[in-house]
């Protein structure tokens, strides 16, 4: 089974992936090198090609606000019931799941 010629023509434009291409096709992460390996197994830095960021002046007065409203309250939960007193009680888990009618293994 073939894909349609107009399918196969968006796949062909679409970015290799390293399950289409060859064994020896390494795609890499795009960060490139800081340095380079010595002949004794070490990595040398080269300050040039380090990546500095520089912070802008005035950042601590900028009004950039958060995506998520400042009105909301934080939600506080209480694990009183568990028998640990905290989220990660398995036992409370596992009762809300047969409570909700979760499989019957008896």
């Amino acid at each position: 089974m073939h894909p349609t010629p107009p399918l196969a023509r968006a796949i062909r434009r679409l970015a290799l992936t390293t399950k289409q291409a060859g064994k020896d096709y390494y795609k890499g992460t795009g960060t490139g090198s800081m340095g380079s390996h010595t002949k004794d197994g070490k990595y040398r830095l080269d300050y040039h090609k380090i990546r500095t960021y520089k912070v802008p002046e005035g950042l601590h007065q900028f009004t950039l606000t958060p995506f998520v409203t400042m009105k909301i309250e934080k939600r506080r939960d209480s694990f009183a019931e568990t028998a640990t007193n905290s989220a990660t009680d398995g036992e409370a888990y596992l009762a809300k799941w047969k409570e909700e009618g979760g499989p019957r293994w008896e």
